[in-house]
């Protein structure tokens, strides 16, 4: 479990700073005196690149899911804990991270899916309480949310799988 939480508090980290690199740097042709201040003309290009990418997955109907289910066993063989930012979603692959935005206030949250359902018509998210909390949407209990599926160009996902 401790491997788990190091993978998605990794995954998390990334998303929020994320990786940059520079590319088309230009090898220099003249010897450069140490004392000397090179400065990079306007006309070259240095562009940075992230390693993240978010891929939308449009907006979603959730609602949230808490006590009648904590210590539970989830889908995916967790004990559920109201208080993790996870999810349930009815196909998306358990380790697929998301970040999920409240539209009517702008508050964000990253989950990581866990658990299948809801099995309500016309849901297509389950949150836990704590990222409904963080989200704000509580005390509505259902809101149309903006999905974003997190990957890391490179690995495939799950990014994080029980053994």
């Amino acid at each position: 479990m401790k491997s788990l939480t190091k993978a998605f508090i990794i995954l998390v980290m990334i998303s929020l700073v994320g990786f940059t690199y520079i590319a088309n740097e230009e090898v220099m042709t003249e010897p450069v005196n140490n004392s000397e201040i090179v400065n990079v003309n306007d006309d070259e290009s240095l562009t940075k690149t992230s390693l993240v990418e978010f891929i939308d997955k449009g907006t979603m109907k959730a609602s949230w899911y808490g006590p009648r289910f904590h210590g539970r066993l989830t889908a995916n063989g967790e004990v559920y804990d109201q208080m993790a930012f996870t999810a349930a979603h009815k196909k998306l692959k358990f380790g697929t991270i998301l970040r999920i935005t409240n539209p009517t206030n702008n508050k964000s949250v990253i989950v990581r899916i866990n658990d299948r359902g809801p099995f309500t018509l016309g849901r297509q998210l389950d949150l836990s309480k704590a990222a409904a909390m963080e989200l704000e949407m509580i005390a509505k209990g259902v809101a149309r949310l903006k999905v974003e599926e997190i990957t890391i160009k490179g690995i495939n996902l799950p990014v994080v799988t029980l053994n």
